[in-house]
């Protein structure tokens, strides 16, 4: 067992993302992804055709920093600290998803179906991926911030609306799993 390329357990991830969320919470800093692409949008000149994008983005470059470290990072983790990137799924499950055109599951996090560039071209996937974009966009933004937000950062504040806005992530994800996955595929 090599401690380098095995997923690292619950006992040695949880506190260090505790660490890390003591110490944001101590500097006044909140963690959230989805506030980066607000930051994005203005430093790109959004400021000038809506009033939401006008405000001090150089407030929020040290959250850029965190989005160019879990890009690099999951980089570093896939290239060069995993030896088995398949995925352990219930036979049951990969043969079920198969059957839906799913032919990587249980080989691959990402199936080819969506994030390979045959995705760009195939209609039903496109449409797939723009739709899931908005909605993503769109309930991020109303429930003021994304999962690893809500979820990681709010809930170790106790703020109530963040465990209104899990719960309802968890909802949402059973509900389309459960009943609209289906129907798609």
């Amino acid at each position: 067992m090599n401690w380098i390329y095995d997923p690292w357990p619950w006992y040695i991830s949880g506190p260090l993302i505790t660490l890390i969320m003591v110490t944001l919470l101590m500097i006044g800093k909140r963690f959230g992804m989805s506030s980066n692409l607000r930051t994005l949008c203005t430093i790109c000149g959004a400021d000038k055709a809506a009033d939401f994008f006008k405000f001090d983005w150089k407030a929020q470059r040290w959250n850029l920093i965190v989005v160019i470290g879990v890009i690099i990072g999951g980089f570093i983790a896939n290239n060069f600290l995993s030896n088995d990137t398949s995925v352990d799924l219930n036979p049951k499950v990969i043969t079920d998803l198969q059957a839906k055109g799913f032919e990587s599951a249980g080989t691959a996090y990402m199936p080819d179906m969506l994030f390979s560039n045959g995705a760009l071209t195939d209609p039903k996937a496109l449409t797939l991926l723009i739709i899931g974009g908005l909605l993503v966009g769109f309930g991020a933004r109303y429930a003021g911030g994304c999962t690893s937000g809500h979820a990681i950062s709010g809930l170790s504040d106790l703020q109530i609306p963040s465990l209104i806005a899990v719960i309802g992530f968890f909802i949402g994800g059973l509900v389309m799993i459960h009943f609209i996955f289906p129907l798609i595929f």
